[in-house]
């Protein structure tokens, strides 16, 4: 078979069959933990080595990795974009220098094509509390799906949880604490264990769905067929994310599950929980992650534009005619 892929060893260029490729993808990904890094890493890597077997030369270098560099900023992609294509590259090229595939040399070079640097924090999206309550008040109570549907948006709405740890939480997680249900013994990213308080109103959605789907044990969230009847079946994170879609765009087209997460927070810092609190309950690993979560340090209802002793639509504004002073 033709050569696809040619990579700079210390003795000649060794070529890559799209077997080999695979292998080198696998190389990559293993020690992955979290399965969306790896399903991003995945994809940059299969965008990335498609796109080098059309470029001369396509050994794996740092001018190649240059060139594909210069080709994502082309595109006009979002810097947090190039930075995950370019880190998924410099693991690959590290990776097959610790198993001889590549220079280490040549591996060391790969590793200072740097990202673009972001500055600043970008804001997120929340729903306020009307929305929130409009949001959880449009799934149909009347049927079985529209009680499961409820029940997730109520899980994320008021628990503040991921899509893939409200895919996964189990019946069992369920408990009293200290007198009020919990969640208990929640796995999140980097596999941080923690524990969720349930409001009442969550808790009462979640038993309804439970009742309709005869739910006693395991996943508490499954696949509804066609003809409403509940599976065994588990859910997967892209469901909740496909669910969430369908009855947020009647309310905000832009809200996606993570939104939601950010409404929670938001919503519950506006009540004035404790900081300390809110980053325990997401999962945080310090509170300068959760303050830049929810813009804790920036204020809009009373904002320094406020102040601003300005109106144009004042009849002085008007007629008076504009002082210059110097500094």
């Amino acid at each position: 078979m033709e050569v696809l892929y040619k990579v700079s060893t210390m003795s000649e260029p060794l070529f890559i069959t799209p077997e080999g490729t695979d292998r080198l993808i696998g190389l990559a990904l293993d020690g992955l933990a979290s399965p969306h890094t790896r399903r991003a890493y995945q994809a940059a890597l299969d965008e990335f080595l498609t796109w080098s077997q059309g470029q001369q030369p396509s050994e794996l270098c740092k001018a190649l990795v240059n060139r594909y560099k210069a080709m994502l900023f082309e595109k006009e992609l979002a810097p947090a974009t190039i930075n995950l294509r370019l880190a998924a590259v410099r693991r690959l090229a590290q990776e097959m220098a610790d198993n001889g595939l590549l220079d280490a040399s040549v591996a060391s070079t790969i590793s200072k094509v740097h990202g673009l640097r972001l500055y600043g924090v970008r804001i997120g999206r929340w729903l306020t509390s009307a929305g929130a309550r409009q949001l959880l008040g449009i799934p149909d109570s009347g049927s079985v799906r529209g009680m499961r549907d409820r029940a997730i948006l109520a899980v994320l709405l008021g628990c503040g949880l991921r899509r893939a740890e409200v895919a996964a939480v189990s019946v069992e997680q369920f408990r009293i604490v200290e007198d009020r249900w919990v969640i208990a013994d929640l796995v999140g990213k980097h596999g941080r264990i923690r524990t969720v308080a349930v409001p009442i109103w969550a808790k009462a959605a979640v038993d309804e769905w439970c009742r309709a789907g005869s739910i006693l044990a395991g996943r508490l969230f499954r696949q509804i067929t066609k003809c409403a009847e509940v599976t065994g079946e588990g859910f997967t994170g892209q469901a909740v994310y496909d669910i969430v879609l369908a009855h947020a765009r009647k309310v905000d087209p832009d809200v996606r599950p993570h939104d939601l997460r950010r409404s929670f927070a938001r919503l519950a810092h506006e009540g004035h929980a404790p900081i300390e609190q809110l980053s325990m309950t997401l999962g945080h690993a310090s509170i300068a992650t959760t303050e830049k979560y929810i813009a804790a340090k920036q204020h809009f209802r009373v904002a320094p534009c406020d102040v601003l002793d300005l109106d144009i639509s004042s009849p002085a504004c008007q007629t008076a005619p504009a002082k210059i002073t110097k500094d």
